[in-house]
């Protein structure tokens, strides 16, 4: 009988399980989208969902916490300052799962794991750089 055994152990240690999940996420978070294995993805959810919650609240012991956890500065930054205001008015599911079908190597069912609502990007406008054979035929014009 399985009375309170939770989660999956994924053929991994405690301390491998929570390096494995601490990774998965930060790359969930910072890239939007990660693609994995379903039983990997199933694992995180819980723990994503959790984080975006914590991340909702935007105090300084919210933020505190999710950088115990991740121990990604970035990551921290990320769902506290860009996730939280997005998924404010949501109380859960803040990820989708999407079955890309199995690898070829062991048959392992292959998903793409992203969040249900992705921040805009701000890209900020690069500077013109100049070519230097423009501007030399520019001065042997001049002369």
């Amino acid at each position: 009988m399985r009375h309170q055994v939770k989660g999956k152990k994924l053929s991994r240690n405690s301390s491998q399980r929570k390096a494995l999940f601490k990774g998965l996420i930060s790359a969930l978070v910072i890239h939007g989208e990660i693609k994995t294995t379903e039983s990997k993805a199933k694992a995180i959810r819980g723990l994503l969902d959790k984080l975006i919650s914590k991340g909702k609240k935007g105090t300084l012991h919210s933020r505190r916490l999710i950088a115990a956890f991740l121990q990604n500065k970035k990551a921290v930054s990320r769902i506290v300052d860009e996730l939280g205001p997005i998924f404010a008015k949501r109380s859960g599911g803040f990820s989708r799962m999407i079955r890309l079908g199995k690898r070829r190597g062991d048959d392992a069912m292959m998903v793409k794991l992203e969040l249900v609502e992705k921040p805009v990007v701000k890209e900020k406008p690069q500077p013109e750089k100049k070519d230097r054979k423009k501007e030399e035929k520019e001065i042997s014009q001049k002369k």
